[in-house]
C-alpha cells in the first residue's frame, strides 16, 4: 500500500483546510480593500464639498436687474448676468428706436444692481447741445434730462479734458470739432454722424474710420482731442 493511498484522507482534509484558509485570507484582503477604497471615496468627497463651499460664486452666475427707460423698442425692466453692458440691456429692450441718440451715452458701461438706463431721442440731445459748454453742461444733463431721473448710463465727465482745452469726440458740437486743424464743417458733421451711428468713440483712433481722415490729419490733431 502506497503512502499517498494509506493518508488519502489526511491529504484530502489537509487540502481542504488549506483552501478554506486560503479562501478566508482573500475574502479579509478583499474586505480591508474595500474599506480603504471606501475611506478614500469619502475623504476625497468630503475635500471637494469643502472646495465648493469655499469657491467663491462667478461673476457671470449672478443676475442683476435694471431699468431701460427712452428710445428703446420695449422699454421696462429687465435681468441681466453680472458683468453685461450697457448695449446688451439695450438690445434686450428690442433695441433702439429710429430716434434714439447714444452719443452721450457710454454703451460698454458694466451694468450695475438697480441700474437706470435712459435712451435720449435725437431732440432731447440737440436740446442739451444748445449751450456752449457742452463739455460740462450736456453730460451734466445726460444724467437728469429725463423727468430728474439719475441716468446711471451716462458718460462720466472728464475733468482732465477740462484742464487741458482738447475737445472731446463723444460730446463736442460741430463748432468745437472745427477748431481743430483741418476740421471744416463737413469733417465735423462727419464726425458727429459716425458717433451716432456707432455708439460713440471708443479710442480716438477711431477718428480715422470717419471718411475723409487719415493717418497724415489724425498725427495733427491727435494731441487736441480726447473721448
Amino acid at each position: 500500500m502506497t503512502f499517498k493511498y494509506r493518508y488519502r484522507k489526511q491529504i484530502i482534509i489537509i487540502s481542504i483546510i488549506v483552501l478554506l484558509l486560503g479562501a478566508l485570507g482573500y475574502y479579509v484582503y478583499c474586505n480591508k480593500k474595500e474599506e480603504k477604497d471606501s475611506e478614500k471615496a469619502s475623504i476625497l468627497l468630503e475635500s471637494t464639498k469643502k472646495k465648493r463651499k469655499k469657491a467663491p460664486k462667478k461673476e457671470e452666475d449672478t443676475e442683476i436687474m435694471v431699468d431701460v427707460k427712452g428710445e428703446v423698442s420695449n422699454a421696462g425692466i429687465y435681468t441681466l448676468k453680472s458683468g453685461s453692458r450697457v448695449i446688451d440691456a439695450i438690445n434686450m429692450a428690442g433695441g433702439l428706436t429710429p430716434n434714439a441718440n447714444t452719443s452721450v451715452l457710454n454703451l460698454s458701461k458694466k451694468l450695475t444692481d438697480e441700474m437706470v438706463i435712459i435712451i435720449y431721442s435725437n431732440y432731447e440731445v440737440q436740446n442739451f447741445e444748445k449751450t456752449k459748454e457742452v463739455e460740462n453742461t450736456v453730460l451734466e444733463n445726460c444724467k437728469t434730462g429725463y423727468d430728474n431721473v439719475n441716468n446711471d448710463a451716462c458718460i462720466e465727465a472728464d475733468k482732465s479734458s477740462e484742464k487741458t482745452g482738447k475737445v472731446s469726440l463723444n460730446s463736442a458740437t460741430i463748432e468745437e470739432l472745427m477748431t481743430l486743424s483741418g476740421v471744416g464743417e463737413a469733417k465735423a458733421n462727419s464726425i458727429i454722424e459716425y458717433r451716432n451711428k456707432n455708439g460713440g468713440f471708443k479710442n480716438i483712433e477711431d477718428i480715422k474710420n470717419v471718411s475723409g481722415i487719415g493717418d497724415a490729419l489724425f498725427d495733427k490733431i491727435k494731441e487736441n482731442i480726447t473721448l
